[in-house]
């Protein structure tokens, strides 16, 4: 047996190969799958052009046989075969396929393109076996052909019995080491396992014997015995017409795929046939993954090329804000790089993202306008992923999501879109208001609003950190600019206000010297009616921000301009003013209370709880 060695460079990228390229050695049953599958559809693309060769896809199979006592792995097919010059080319000179060279010099049919387009795959042999050999016959031949090799050493190539035409592959597995278990390959189970996550739809059957156990005639005692089954089920459900599948088909998919252990709240299946062809199943989960808002959660849909698994979790595929989104692509157009496992990040994963994107909001708009019930669930589950999707990235995907942001209402007491809110503004209205706050009623209660309500203005509610962070972003919405209700300026008319502060000048001059840096001004409210007091900011930066921000590690120092203001119709403000004629100590002290009431009132630390215990105590005791 004469022995042949790889071309230099070949022998380099083998070596690579084996030991980089590949991330999971558990791949080379998906990558000889994979050839034989190419092969096949070889032989059935030769029929389409040679009257002789009659083409029953009930003949055409893959056959996978497990032999533990000899440790091999033998992987057969009923393709076109090779002949010697094909070995040679083909497997003595890496990287060189003779699928590729097929698809370039004839046109396939779309159900028959060839899966396998590069000749690296059939090399991932060598990361479980020290020995690959190849029993061959083409079509072309009479004669049958042995390729057989131990690796970089080189290859040898001999004549061979074989009546059959086809390709049998088998593997000499290594030998079992302390961070490798090699025997695991040999277990029906696990093979099983390997071809439904990664072949499972092959066009072709890939049969397995499969261990069975059975009650022996006349006798008690059970036995085992092999039975041939077919693993995969070759047709995948997204390549299926949608009229022929039912709600029940894609939930039972999503529960197959293991997506997830809730009921799916909507599905999309799509057949895009562009610039780049695919087919996906989209889902909406019902309810939130409890790792879904750590650093652990992994977003992505599943990629097949051709329907074989390339991987499990494309994150390329989804924007963060729509990480939620579950299911999977499948492309015939995809150009995979050395091996099936390494994708180029080119324009044709861009084309199906940009795409698979617009479906996905299509999918959302549609729901929030005809299904709001469901909308709603959704929203309460992954809402925050879309607000944070309007923050992040400086709000680079603001007015693709601005439209698909909820928040309750002061008016509805119920989730409402910004446009909704927007279409029944009052004429005169100037601004989008917006409230801040840990929970509903905490916001229901807050005196800066009083005025608003009164006069009939809606009031939106943020409840969630991220809230005023996204809106700040948005800046506006339809040309209407948000308020805080805490802003100094609400766009109303204040010209008593005005009138208010320049009487009052003197007063409100004392107490600002009093409260110093904590407040930047002191001046009369007219958003109150019946508080005393309330806090507002002149700055960008409001009170619940400073919270936020300050909560955050070295976020301490992050300081909110605050106004104190104070009710002028308010009996507290008459008490004000003639403590203020009368003892300058005292009116001190009810600055300093004032200040310390409107603390609480925004959930915000008092300075001192015991000094103004003392002194809420001495007032109570005069």
């Amino acid at each position: 047996m004469t022995k042949k060695q790889f071309q230099t460079e070949s022998k380099r990228i083998l070596e690579l190969m084996v030991h980089s390229i590949y991330t999971h050695k558990d791949i080379f049953l998906r990558e000889l799958i994979s050839n034989a599958s190419d092969a096949i559809d070889k032989m059935y693309y030769r029929a389409l052009s040679d009257e002789s060769i009659e083409f029953n896809k009930d003949d055409y199979f893959v056959k996978i046989e497990l032999d533990k006592e000899a440790r091999t792995i033998t992987i057969r097919d009923t393709g076109i075969g090779m002949t010697e010059e094909e070995l040679e080319t083909n497997l003595g000179i890496i990287a060189k396929s003779g699928s590729l060279a097929m698809k370039q010099a004839t046109k396939m049919e779309e159900d028959h393109s060839l899966i396998g387009q590069f000749g690296v795959g059939f090399y991932s042999a060598f990361m479980v076996a020290d020995r690959v050999t190849v029993r061959t016959r083409s079509i072309d031949s009479e004669q049958g052909y042995v390729w057989e090799s131990e690796g970089t050493d080189g290859y040898s190539i001999e004549p061979t019995d074989k009546a059959d035409i086809g390709t049998e592959i088998t593997l000499h597995l290594k030998a079992d080491t302390e961070d490798d278990a090699y025997s695991s390959f040999l277990e029906e189970y696990e093979i099983r396992s390997l071809i439904k996550k990664h072949s499972d739809f092959i066009r072709y059957p890939i049969k397995l014997d499969v261990t069975k156990h059975r009650q022996k005639e006349d006798s008690e005692e059970y036995e085992d015995y092999k039975e041939e089954e077919t693993v995969n089920s070759m047709v995948p459900i997204w390549r299926k017409r949608k009229s022929e599948l039912s709600d029940e088909d894609y939930k039972a998919f999503y529960h197959e795929k293991r997506y997830g252990f809730d009921e799916p709240l909507k599905h999309l299946h799509l057949n895009v046939d562009g610039t780049i062809r695919y087919q996906s199943i989209l889902y909406i989960p019902s309810t939130v993954p409890f790792d879904y808002y750590t650093k652990e959660f992994e977003k992505g849909l599943e990629l097949y090329s051709n329907g074989v698994l390339i991987m499990e979790k494309s994150p390329d595929l989804l924007p963060d804000y729509f990480g939620f989104v579950k299911g999977m692509v499948d492309s015939e157009d995809l150009s995979l790089n050395i091996s099936r496992e390494m994708l180029q990040q080119d324009r044709q994963l861009r084309v199906i993202a940009k795409n698979v994107k617009s479906k996905i909001k299509g999918m959302l708009e549609k729901m929030l306008q005809n299904e709001r019930g469901d909308y709603e669930k959704f929203y309460e589950s992954f809402g925050r992923q879309l607000k944070f999707g309007v923050y992040d990235q400086f709000g680079a995907a603001k007015d693709e999501l601005k439209d698909l942001i909820l928040f309750h209402s002061s008016h509805e007491k119920k989730l409402v879109s910004l446009k909704e809110y927007v279409e029944r503004m009052k004429e005169d209205q100037k601004y989008i208001y917006y409230a801040t706050g840990e929970s509903i009623h905490r916001i229901d209660l807050l005196p800066q609003a009083e005025r608003l309500k009164e006069e009939g203005y809606e009031i939106l509610y943020f409840t969630e950190e991220i809230d005023e962070f996204a809106i700040k972003m948005l800046q506006s919405y339809d040309d209407k600019e948000f308020k805080s209700i805490a802003s100094g300026d609400l766009g109303l008319d204040d010209a008593e206000a005005k009138s208010l502060n320049e009487d009052n000048q003197d007063l409100f001059t004392f107490m600002k010297e009093e409260l110093g840096d904590r407040v930047k001004e002191v001046r009369a409210s007219t958003r109150l009616k019946s508080h005393p007091v309330c806090l507002t900011v002149a700055g960008d930066v409001s009170i619940e921000m400073e919270k936020i921000l300050n909560a955050m590690p070295n976020g301490g120092g992050m300081k909110a301009e605050k106004v104190l203001e104070v009710n002028a119709d308010h009996s507290i403000f008459q008490t004000l003013q003639r403590v203020y004629k009368e003892d300058e100590a005292k009116a001190k002290q009810y600055t300093d209370l004032l200040y310390q009431q409107a603390l609480l009132i925004e959930g915000l630390p008092i300075e001192d709880p015991v000094a103004y215990s003392n002194a809420v105590c001495a007032l109570m005791a005069e």
